[in-house]
């Protein structure tokens, strides 16, 4: 395991805040020479800590209104073939084996409650091996800053 400072934690904090400051901005932010900056994280990035910088997108622009977690229960000798066809379900965001009384939870965004229900009842729920599902709509949203980074 690698040991990082308190200069490094400082730039993740800034970094996962807005991705897209520049170097020099981001230098005078936090009091340092842009070089040193700079360096650092490139080292970061060598060290994967930093896997990727990203950017946040508005998905109600999109027409994304309603986000949900799906847990599913599988039959585990069909366990290759669903994860395929769930990763071919466009509306899927995310998969998550998980421990617990689901064997996976998915993030599925629609464009309202009918898409969701038609996401649920004819994609996910017509693939083989799919034993059952609990939908959970996402009413509101916090994110807040991970607890290493305060």
């Amino acid at each position: 395991m690698h040991r990082y400072d308190d200069l490094d934690m400082k730039i993740l904090f800034e970094l996962t805040k807005d991705a897209s400051i520049s170097v020099p901005n981001l230098s005078k932010k936090l009091g340092i020479n842009a070089s040193v900056l700079y360096s650092r994280i490139k080292r970061l990035v060598k060290k994967k800590l930093i896997k990727k910088f990203t950017i946040v997108i508005d998905d109600s622009l999109l027409g994304i209104d309603v986000k949900a977690s799906v847990g599913i229960n599988r039959d585990p000798k069909l366990k290759e073939q669903i994860h395929k066809a769930l990763m071919e379900t466009a509306e899927i965001a995310s998969i998550s084996e998980v421990t617990g009384r689901f064997d996976i939870i998915v993030r599925v965004y629609a464009k309202n409650l009918e898409a969701l229900h038609t996401i649920v009842i004819e994609k996910i729920g017509k693939i083989d091996g799919i034993q059952n599902t609990e939908t959970f709509v996402e009413l509101q949203k916090t994110d807040k800053d991970p607890v290493y980074l305060t």
